[in-house]
């Protein structure tokens, strides 16, 4: 690979050489679908630095690989963020925050499986990512509805969490098994989600302490 030649940066532009790493350490990502094909070396060639240019903003590969994944999150948190803002009520907006995770996992897979299929390290920009933006707006959610009474009182977090392992289970079989026999992807996500959804409403309605087979009869009764 050629390096490119790049002119020297005028001094305090030190984020934006950091951008630019950041920038070209995705795109070779994204054109690879591959970890591998990102090194330091691939990187400072795809950006016309010498490699101890990115050691400066990155101690290794691995950071580098956290920092990348963590701009993910964001866009992630842009997005569920934007479809929520367009739904009526609550509820609707829970359900469209899981399918919008599912559906930009599905679009940008080789990203979501580092971030979120591979081991963690916690105190990682993707382990930030998740409690500052995407997974804060979910738990928002969650926490409003208990907050009208549709869901069981009870920890925020640990409600969140459930509903967002069902999305991630979700995507990651979308992404790691497609030839299973799910029909069409989005409607999939869609009612796997929204059975989430209602099913933590059905059991506020109940209680915390109510079962399955306690909600089954009275569904029934009704």
């Amino acid at each position: 690979m050629t390096t490119v030649k790049r002119r020297r940066s005028p001094r305090g532009s030190g984020d934006q050489l950091r951008d630019e790493i950041l920038d070209a350490a995705t795109e070779l990502l994204l054109e690879s679908g591959q970890v591998k094909a990102v090194s330091i070396r691939s990187v400072s060639q795809r950006v016309g630095v010498t490699p101890p240019s990115i050691y400066l903003h990155f101690a290794d590969k691995d950071a580098l690989l956290d920092a990348v994944c963590g701009g993910y999150f964001e866009r992630l948190d842009a997005v569920m963020q934007q479809v929520a803002d367009e739904q009526p009520t609550t509820i609707d907006r829970l359900r469209a925050q899981g399918l919008a995770y599912v559906r930009f996992a599905r679009q940008n897979p080789e990203l979501y499986r580092i971030a979120m299929m591979s081991e963690g390290r916690p105190g990682s920009d993707v382990d930030l990512a998740l409690n500052t933006a995407a997974f804060v707006h979910m738990r928002d959610s969650v926490q409003a509805l208990m907050d009208e009474e549709s869901f069981p009182q009870g920890d925020v977090t640990a409600a969140a969490l459930g509903l967002w392992t069902v999305a991630h289970g979700t995507a990651s079989l979308l992404i790691s098994r497609p030839y299973l026999p799910f029909g069409d992807p989005e409607e999939f996500a869609d009612r796997v989600l929204s059975a989430a959804c209602l099913g933590g409403m059905v059991r506020g309605l109940g209680g915390l302490d109510v079962t399955p087979q306690d909600l089954v009869d009275r569904l029934k009764g009704l």
